[in-house]
């Protein structure tokens, strides 16, 4: 095991995560204990917390046990980050980083309840902006971050629901993939389950960037196509079909090909409705089309409850969210 040397030392914080095993991640902390510097190790599970005490003479063989469940280890030392990584085939990897990171601030920063914890090192997060690269949330995406968190918490609602370990998933429309890489993270290192994503893009340039992307973060069952979201066929059923700003009609495509499917749950976060503007005529709806702006946010409203209803018609149960998300659900969990 490469354990950065003089870790005992040095160290005051230290993160495990990429969980193999039955905790999901492990944070390590420098603490008095007892009148003297001791580590404690807060072993996360997905409803309880253990604890450790580990003399730091205890420290490097605590690590080489645990890291048997772990594929990364971040390990905080004064003006730097040195994280270890495992690929599945064994090979280890030591980067280091600048961080700006203090004992103190280890020791006494409290990390919300979240799905996403602050203080892991997510490359998603940290690419996106959204975190910093000692895993702490950037001052100016704290609104972000809890948008993410609230959007991972409805994906893992109905995951549960789902009670399988394998999922296949497909993402219509994907873009640059910001939120499918965080899925993909959340489902695959967090939840444990064995994850089969697809994202789907008209923009090749887009497409070889979020497959090197990919590559980059070891994200080896996540991959991009290129192709039309009306005229895909997946080579397996997808239990989710995710649409997250597919443009005007783009969504009723990704919504009509997961209903054609029979795909379990759909994710769509409908964007640039503009179809039903430009038909709404009538003097009865005078009052509704004489300014543009009332036009434009009466013509998204009844977009999606037709959308909504339409869903329903065919046996799923449609739930309407006002915070950037609209997830639809199969009547097999009323």
């Amino acid at each position: 095991m490469n354990l950065p040397e003089n870790i005992e030392k040095e160290a005051f914080k230290l993160v495990l995560s990429g969980s193999k095993g039955a905790f999901r991640r492990i944070n390590i902390s420098l603490k008095t204990i007892g009148g003297g510097s001791a580590y404690q190790a807060e072993k996360y599970t997905d409803r309880q917390v253990f604890h450790d005490n580990i003399k730091p003479s205890d420290l490097r063989a605590y690590l080489e046990e645990k890291m048997e469940d772990f594929r990364q280890l971040d390990c905080f030392a004064p003006g730097v980050c040195r994280t270890l990584r495992i690929s599945k085939k064994g090979r280890q990897s030591v980067v280091s980083r600048p961080s700006d990171m203090k004992p103190s601030e280890s020791a006494h920063n409290k990390i919300k309840n979240r799905l996403l914890k602050e203080g892991e090192i997510i490359p998603p997060l940290v690419d996106m902006g959204v975190f910093t690269p000692e895993g702490r949330v950037a001052s100016k995406m704290q609104d972000k971050y809890r948008q993410i968190n609230r959007f991972m918490e409805l994906l893992d609602d109905g995951v549960r629901q789902l009670k399988k370990q394998r999922i296949r998933i497909i993402d219509f429309g994907c873009g640059k993939s910001y939120l499918t890489f965080v899925v993909y993270y959340f489902l695959k290192e967090v939840r444990g389950l064995d994850i089969e994503m697809t994202g789907l893009d008209l923009k090749a340039d887009v497409i070889d960037r979020c497959n090197e992307t990919a590559k980059k973060y070891g994200y080896d069952a996540l991959s991009f196509c290129l192709g039309d979201i009306a005229g895909y066929k997946p080579l397996h059923t997808p239990d989710i079909v995710i649409s997250l700003h597919a443009c005007d009609t783009a969504t009723d495509y990704a919504i009509f090909n997961a209903l054609s499917w029979g795909t379990e749950m759909i994710y769509s976060v409908p964007c640039c409705q503009h179809e039903l503007n430009g038909q709404i005529k009538g003097d009865r709806l005078s009052a509704l089309t004489k300014y543009g702006i009332i036009k434009e946010r009466f013509s998204a409203l009844m977009t999606d409850a037709i959308r909504g209803c339409l869903v329903e018609s065919a046996g799923y149960k449609t739930e309407l969210w006002s915070l950037s998300t609209w997830p639809i659900r199969p009547k097999t969990y009323l």
